[in-house]
């Protein structure tokens, strides 16, 4: 017995050290193949559909669905990120070059504040434009060092970037080939209950595509209708502020009215009123809705968190995982409601407690027979 106990365990280390020499061996490419299994996840509908019409092409059957995950999602992302770069060098040129005046901006705005607004800078020792200026003009100088940085990381990890990408392409077309039998073997592996595993597998699968529909999709809807308004009302730059809605639309705290808001006071301070009352308007009462219709058509109310847990979440996921923290930062936080919610159900659960119990007592009585 002491040889047999003796003999698991030392094969349960060498499992254990073997799994995390792997995981080592592959954490330089951990994103690429984060994002291969979700893009496999979020595609694997269409992946079942075309087998069940080529039941024996599973390597065209992948093949069509990465060109469809090329065309919808990898291609279109492209795009706007050239677009945003050049659009974002384009705006740091006119700040540099004094063709675009803040101080003027902001000359203008304040003096078509009212008496109220005024006492208000006022009390925050607002009311000097120098003094703004200079606290706007730190703050640009602080945020063109840190993008400046970036560029510079990102310039000279270019082959890493292009390797990862790769790695993710070619991952993504065997995930969708195989990930039904991978799931599976990974299914019998996880020492757990066959009835938790079954639950967890679920969960794990509603929980990505809710994050990625619910939030990252809802959020691209919302940035391409601010950055759409902003090119019809000829704001320079539609494509950098609408991505920058979209991630501002990710946090439930700020949203996207911290970019048009200021624009539509500028807008009324200027005489404008016109475009401030389109501006208030479409962001108001289109975009402000978008939330409201399209994230119980694409996730439902199962996996909805409450507000201030999708804010921590991905503010803590981006603090930790960078640009893929907002979707890895919630997803977990909704993973770790789900396996709590397996562990107690929730009051007035009645239907899954039901189930849960029924399910508890056949296994009970299964091993009893046996």
């Amino acid at each position: 017995m002491k040889s047999q106990t003796l003999q698991q365990r030392t094969f349960l280390l060498i499992l254990i050290s073997v799994t995390l020499a792997f995981f080592g061996i592959l954490w330089p490419y951990a994103f690429a193949v984060f994002w291969g299994v979700v893009l496999a996840i979020l595609f694997a509908p269409l992946q079942k559909w075309l087998l069940q019409r080529m039941p024996k092409r599973k390597n065209w059957a992948a093949l069509i669905t990465l060109s469809v995950c090329l065309l919808l999602v990898i291609l279109p992302l492209l795009l706007i990120v050239t677009s945003l770069v050049t659009e974002a060098g384009a705006i740091y040129e006119r700040l540099k070059s004094g063709q675009l005046n803040v101080g003027s901006y902001l000359q203008t705005v304040s003096k078509a504040l009212p008496a109220w607004a005024m006492q208000l800078l006022d009390h925050f020792h607002l009311t000097s434009m120098a003094e703004i200026e200079d606290r706007l003009s730190k703050f640009g100088a602080q945020a063109s060092q840190f993008l400046a940085t970036k560029a510079v990381d990102v310039g000279s990890n270019t082959l890493q970037f292009v390797v990862g990408f790769g790695v993710m392409l070619y991952l993504l077309f065997f995930l969708l080939r195989d990930g039904s039998q991978l799931a599976a073997r990974i299914r019998d592996a996880v020492p757990l209950d066959p009835m938790h595993k079954r639950k967890l597998a679920a969960k794990f699968t509603t929980v990505i595509r809710a994050t990625v529909k619910g939030n990252i999709a809802v959020a691209a809807v919302q940035g391409a209708l601010g950055g759409l308004i902003f090119w019809i009302l000829g704001i320079q730059g539609p494509v950098l502020w609408g991505v920058i809605m979209a991630f501002l639309s990710l946090l439930p705290a700020v949203g996207a009215a911290l970019i048009w808001a200021p624009v539509a006071i500028y807008f009324f301070a200027t005489g404008a009123t016109w475009q401030g009352v389109v501006l208030v308007a479409f962001c108001a009462g289109i975009i402000g809705s978008v939330d409201n219709i399209l994230r119980p058509l694409l996730v439902g109310k199962d996996t909805k968190l409450p507000d201030y847990v999708v804010l921590i979440s991905t503010l803590g996921g981006m603090a930790i995982f960078g640009i893929s923290g907002f979707v890895i930062g919630p997803m977990v936080a909704a993973l770790f409601n789900a396996v709590w919610d397996l562990f107690s159900p929730p009051a007035g659960d009645e239907e899954n407690e039901g189930t849960t119990a029924t399910e508890i007592s056949a296994l009970e009585n299964n091993s009893v027979n046996k």
